[in-house]
């Protein structure tokens, strides 16, 4: 019988609040809106020279970090096909058809993805803890596992191996 290890961050405090639109069925545009987003990461790999899959507080501190970065704010993607999003130092201008917003700069994240989905949040949140892993030198884990709760019970999951 083989061995296999993960740890699970699900602390109550991983939550951030925040505004998006998304399209769907190809040319509809939902109505601006926001979510409080949980989210809840997992890492799977073999045990360290420690004895231990990840040091728990460094991967806590991690999610910590980008969770904060995206509370409070108007989330928009930058590489949807239909969603055109043009800042400025001052402002953030977002257009879909004949419709248009217009935000302070200070109060948007403009996020690499084609749709600010909770599947696309969950792979964002994933990117960036896998490049603060390998910024302080850890090893890639075996599996990264991200979920992003848009509604106590919405749940979208992005797996990276």
């Amino acid at each position: 019988m083989g061995e296999a290890y993960h740890v699970r961050i699900a602390k109550d405090y991983l939550v951030f609040c925040a505004g998006h639109f998304i399209t769907y069925a190809g040319d509809v545009c939902e109505r601006l809106h926001g979510h409080n987003y949980r989210v809840t990461a997992e890492v799977y790999g073999p045990l360290d020279d420690n004895h231990y899959v990840i040091d728990f507080v460094a991967f806590r501190r991690a999610i910590k970090k980008i969770v904060d970065e995206l509370d409070h704010h108007m989330l928009l993607p930058t590489e949807h096909p239909t969603i055109r999003v043009v800042a400025n130092e001052r402002e953030v201008e977002a257009t879909f058809q004949d419709r248009r917003w217009v935000f302070p700069r200070g109060d948007c994240i403009l996020l690499p993805v084609p749709n600010t989905t909770s599947e696309l949040l969950a792979r964002y949140i994933a990117d960036r803890l896998l490049a603060d892993l390998a910024s302080r030198g850890e090893r890639r884990p075996a599996k990264l596992r991200v979920e992003v709760d848009e509604c106590f019970g919405n749940v979208a999951v992005c797996e990276l191996e």
